[in-house]
């Protein structure tokens, strides 16, 4: 863990903050800030706390956590309201769950004549201790994000407003899933607390996952 790429990485969430402007923001020098991010130096107990509340993290964040768990393969960190569309979804609950259900929704859009669809998906939450501790399953969601001309039978059609999301671009997520996806994740909820933004789980889909070789990963916010 570094002291130092904690403090690059809080400036980077915050809008890119410069390092001048957080100097002015200290009452310090810059070469002081350059210095600390080198890890040549470590803040006094008051500058420490004060870089604590300019970005909403605590002293165990900046010194004792390795907050930047980004890599080359993140990129386009952002803030955007989705605009509103409608879905029909699909949970299945196994050991394997994804494979099953985003199938499924590419199956019916085929079916359908629905040309490049778009599939996203997010963990199902409802699933037993027995289900995950002893039978090692876990649940999925797919859902299929209809075109406006398109309208199914015999499915039930879900819709959901214009939001506010905050987003992450992953070009590679497969390369490595297990770290890659939940590194973003971590990242989007980092880019969160530093700029005051709190999640949103109410009446709309609270986070999710655009399929693909590439990715975007969502989570609802205001």
């Amino acid at each position: 863990m570094s002291f130092g790429k904690n403090l690059q990485y809080l400036r980077q969430l915050s809008k890119n903050m410069t390092q001048e402007a957080l100097a002015e923001k200290l009452n310090v020098s810059r070469q002081t800030i350059s210095k600390w991010e080198m890890d040549a130096a470590n803040p006094e107990m008051d500058k420490a706390l004060e870089i604590c509340k300019i970005f909403n993290c605590t002293l165990d964040n900046l010194f004792r956590e390795e907050m930047d768990k980004r890599s080359d393969a993140y990129s386009n960190l952002r803030v955007e309201d989705v605009a509103g569309f409608r879905y029909i979804a699909y949970t299945v609950i196994s050991t394997e769950p994804e494979s099953d259900t985003v199938g499924r929704m590419y199956k019916i859009a085929k079916e359908n004549g629905i040309e490049n669809p778009k599939v996203i998906g997010w963990d199902f939450p409802n699933v037993s201790q027995e289900q995950v501790n002893v039978f090692n399953m876990h649940g999925y969601t797919a859902a299929l994000v209809l075109p406006e001309d398109v309208s199914l039978e015999g499915y039930e059609i879900k819709e959901q407003a214009t939001h506010k999301y905050v987003a992450i671009h992953i070009e590679r997520p497969f390369e490595n899933p297990f770290v890659t996806i939940p590194g973003a994740y971590h990242t989007l909820f980092d880019f969160m607390r530093t700029n005051g933004l709190e999640r949103v789980e109410d009446e709309v889909i609270p986070c999710f996952e655009t399929d693909g070789e590439s990715m975007d990963v969502y989570i609802a916010c205001k």
